[in-house]
């Protein structure tokens, strides 16, 4: 689907066949040809590393410190020698995640499972049943402090003003600012009556 938009071409426009070990690489993102700026890196490179990235759970920044010192993950990303530096700049890694995106990342989950059932890694048999990992996510919720639902009131008095038309002097916007920061270190000083004073 994305491949002839992503294909590997030269700066003329040519495209460029591109074969390794395992035969001619999946054309998702990751090549193609542009104006400006450095080119793009080779797909295997990128999409082993995404690989790498959700298989040990690192982050952008990780990885590629990792993959530097680790010879079978760079053997695992087609390259032929060991290279003592960093693959590419960890931001690199989180924009080729974006420029292929949901379809690109379902394409190479493809690409993945069909190579494993050709190579007979996996047995067709095994995608009979399916396992999910159900594991909950905490919730981002914040914990109900006084200075943060004093400052919710505040707020929502000063909407209820204007829908009003009632032209407040002052609606302690600035205030608020400092002595919410002011109430966060007296707590976390565990200074109770110097942050009951602030939160008059």
């Amino acid at each position: 689907v994305l491949a002839p938009h992503f294909a590997r071409k030269v700066r003329a426009g040519r495209a460029v066949a591109q074969h390794d070990l395992f035969g001619p690489s999946v054309q998702v993102a990751g090549a193609g040809i542009a104006a400006a700026g450095r080119p793009r890196l080779p797909i295997r490179l990128m999409a082993s590393l995404l690989d790498l990235k959700h298989a040990y759970k690192l982050s952008d920044e990780e990885l590629v410190e990792r993959w530097a010192e680790n010879v079978v993950w760079q053997h695992f990303s087609g390259m032929a020698f060991y290279e003592p530096r960093l693959p590419c700049d960890a931001t690199q890694v989180g924009r080729f995640r974006a420029a292929i995106g949901e379809a690109g990342v379902e394409e190479l989950l493809k690409a993945t499972i069909d190579t494993a059932v050709s190579s007979k890694a996996i047995v067709p048999a095994e995608f009979e049943r399916l396992i999910v990992d159900t594991t909950v996510q905490e919730k981002a919720i914040a914990h109900p402090v006084d200075w943060r639902l004093m400052e919710n009131a505040r707020h929502k008095l000063v909407a209820a003003a204007k829908r009003a038309g009632i032209a407040l002097k002052q609606t302690f916007a600035k205030e608020t600012k400092t002595l919410r920061r002011k109430a966060g270190g007296y707590a976390h000083a565990r200074q109770f009556k110097r942050l009951r004073k602030v939160l008059k």
